[in-house]
């Protein structure tokens, strides 16, 4: 088992084992929990590169990321520094929308303010208090910062409800006959308190599955 995150995941699958069947059932037909964090040095990379994939196939999105961070290294670095000294021509032409390019700009300047707090600061932050500071970013919604939290920071409770496919692999997992609305989500987790972000990544394997 990692030791990356803020939680021990041997203890949580146990938790989730006995206190949902139906979770426990999909546990061993997924098997181990292999998740592995994403490695970043800063926010802005992090939430850079999420407002830079948002909406695009992967491969033109990584494409799209990889001229953008020429653009910046130009400039001295992945840095909100670089960003704002960059100019809209250079970081128009390697791919950015209108709209990402401001979401971008916006980005580096709440950075600059410190509303985006620095990757420590993060580390110290709670999630409601990391959704408020980050969801101030043009173009960043309470779903991508629930990823950061999830896949990037190892927070252990995190339920991201807006995400189609966790509600898909509820609706499988429990055999509803109709979507599930997030507050009904919300209350049957309860009991996968206080690791509800491992459930989640079960709920997405069963995609994997099938």
């Amino acid at each position: 088992m990692k030791s990356h995150f803020d939680f021990d995941p041997a203890v949580a699958i146990a938790h989730l084992r006995d206190s949902d069947e139906n979770l426990r059932d999909l546990i061993d037909r997924v098997g181990p929990f292999t998740m592995e964090l994403k490695r970043v040095d800063s926010l802005f990379k992090a939430m850079s590169q999420s407002i830079i994939y948002q909406q695009i196939h992967g491969n033109a999105a990584a494409a799209i990321h990889g001229r953008v961070i020429k653009v910046l290294n130009q400039q001295g670095g992945v840095t909100p520094e670089a960003l704002i000294k960059a100019s809209d021509t250079n970081l128009r032409t390697a791919g950015l929308s209108a709209n990402k390019l401001m979401a971008l700009r916006d980005l580096a300047l709440k950075c600059e303010e410190g509303i985006v707090p620095t990757l420590k600061e993060a580390r110290k932050l709670s999630d409601a208090e990391l959704i408020e500071r980050l969801t101030q970013v043009r173009g960043i919604g309470t779903w991508t910062v629930h990823m950061l939290l999830i896949f990037t920071l190892g927070r252990s409770d995190v339920l991201p409800t807006g995400d189609f496919s966790i509600r898909l692999g509820f609706k499988k997992l429990y055999r509803k006959r109709k979507d599930p609305k997030p507050d009904a989500i919300i209350k049957h987790a309860r009991k996968w308190q206080p690791y509800r972000s491992v459930a989640s990544w079960y709920l997405y394997r069963l995609h994997d599955l099938e």
